[in-house]
């Protein structure tokens, strides 16, 4: 486990109490992360110093980054918060794979579950925006998420543990600040003085609701998403639907071919409105983050934005088509939805996902889930849904199985001795982000691999239609 240590008082109560489970024999303490912002000068670097030698005094490795977050954040456009979060988050993988390190543990409470609830709340998200902050996400847990920060100092104290304190989390010019300042106080003061738990128990419901209407929307889509080169909508089937589940089978479709680009309310929205029109719309486009979609008949068609339509070449019934002397990326590309349970069948192969109890549970399933061959095990709880079967595109990256980093695909199929005419019809299972989980029947994502016997397992599995695969 390697915790990420801002040298605060939650992240310092964290490794505190991992240690002395560590001491217990209940975990072990790969090391501990701190990244320098490079944001407010001689105190961050003082920040960095107090961080490395509590990790000595602790015996726990300790590594270090630096960031100029400020340029990156004028570069990319971003807020300065957004560019910290994710230059945060790109370092501790990297610092994890480093220590060989399962999970990377940081020190979020039931305070900044609140504030994040309620920040999202006064930007009008929904569902999915009000889950807040995930007990776990990918590798990332959050063990604290339930204490509050009164206590963690509390814990300090009796340990005699000092801390630093960041003098710009009391400027209330950052909204974050002005909610715990301001907001938090105010609604404790004239409304309920348990608005804390309030508010934290509000975003597990939502998580809650969350969860069920993904996995319907899932079952939703496996009716209504038809994908080859591109993904076709049925629009009266969308509309049937109740707009909770038709919104997220929108907002997963789109995702698709938006990449890095974010999909927001308005998208889901204009695509809704051209899968309601009456008839009067035929024909009518609507360009969406890096797609287009088109109206004609009662079907929706997405293509990718300046995609080059593909040369079809015969590859057997229904499946994709290989490249025969076309340079990298060449062949017919293919998308299609995979509901949980459910299959995909490409030509005379089937890829199919079904959800068990775990390892060891009582479903008879191995002890030890495989992360390569025909039938594999992924953890549930990393995985954004829904998930899909795609071909690969160019850029594709991923982590392999026991690998330190991420790798092109291209290299990786490569290595594997993978025929450069095969390559594209090697079926790809991604998550909601378009992340990489499975290259069927090579290798399992090292990101979605099952680290703990006590995790819900996703079962993937390629078989040769006419018999098991």
């Amino acid at each position: 486990m390697l915790v990420a240590l801002s040298g605060g008082a939650d992240s310092v109560a964290l490794l505190g109490v991992l240690k002395d489970l560590e001491a217990d024999g209940v975990l072990a303490v790969a090391g501990a992360a701190h990244l320098n912002h490079q944001l407010r000068g001689a105190a961050a670097d003082g920040d960095e110093a107090f961080c490395a030698a509590l990790a000595a005094r602790m015996g726990v490795p300790f590594i270090a980054g630096h960031e100029d977050v400020a340029a990156i954040a004028r570069a990319q456009k971003r807020s300065i918060e957004d560019a910290a979060r994710v230059v945060r988050y790109a370092f501790l993988e990297r610092a994890a794979a480093t220590l060989r390190a399962d999970v990377i543990a940081v020190a979020h409470t039931k305070e900044d579950q609140a504030e994040t609830f309620l920040l999202r709340l006064l930007r009008g998200a929904g569902a999915r925006g009000l889950s807040a902050i995930r007990p776990r996400a990918g590798r990332v847990i959050r063990p604290l998420l339930e204490i509050e920060r009164a206590a963690l100092r509390e814990y300090l104290s009796l340990r005699v543990m000092a801390f630093r304190e960041d003098a710009t989390n009391a400027d209330v010019a950052i909204p974050r600040n002005r909610v715990r300042h301001e907001l938090i106080p105010y609604l404790r003061s004239h409304f309920s003085p348990a608005v804390t738990d309030v508010l934290a128990r509000a975003a597990g419901l939502a998580r809650d609701d969350e969860e069920f209407l993904q996995a319907e929307a899932i079952k939703l889509a496996s009716r209504v998403v038809l994908s080859d080169v591109t993904i076709r909508l049925d629009a009266p089937g969308l509309m049937s639907a109740p707009r909770a589940l038709s919104s997220r089978v929108a907002h997963a479709a789109l995702q698709q071919f938006a990449g890095p680009r974010s999909i927001h309310f308005d998208h889901v929205d204009r695509l809704l409105a051209l899968a309601a029109d009456d008839g009067n719309g035929d024909g009518r486009a609507v360009s969406l983050p890096g797609q287009s979609a088109v109206r004609v008949g009662p079907t929706i068609t997405l293509r990718r934005a300046n995609e080059r339509r593909p040369d079809r070449r015969s590859a057997g019934e229904g499946g994709p088509a290989s490249s025969k002397g076309g340079g990298e990326g060449d062949a017919n590309s293919f998308a299609f939805v995979l509901s949980i349970p459910g299959e995909v069948q490409l030509g005379s192969r089937a890829v199919g996902a079904e959800r068990v109890a775990g390892p060891g549970g009582p479903d008879g399933r191995p002890s030890q889930w495989k992360g390569r061959g025909s039938e594999v095990g992924v953890a549930a709880d990393t995985l954004a849904m829904p998930l899909a079967v795609r071909s690969r595109r160019p850029g594709d990256r991923f982590r392999p199985l026991g690998a330190p980093g991420r790798r092109k695909l291209q290299d990786f199929l490569v290595d594997r001795k993978v025929k450069r005419t095969e390559r594209d019809t090697v079926p790809l299972v991604v998550d909601g982000r378009d992340r990489i989980v499975w290259v069927v029947g090579q290798s399992v994502a090292e990101d979605f691999r099952v680290t703990d016997s006590s995790q819900a397992v996703i079962l993937l599995k390629v078989r040769h239609l006419g018999g098991v695969g």
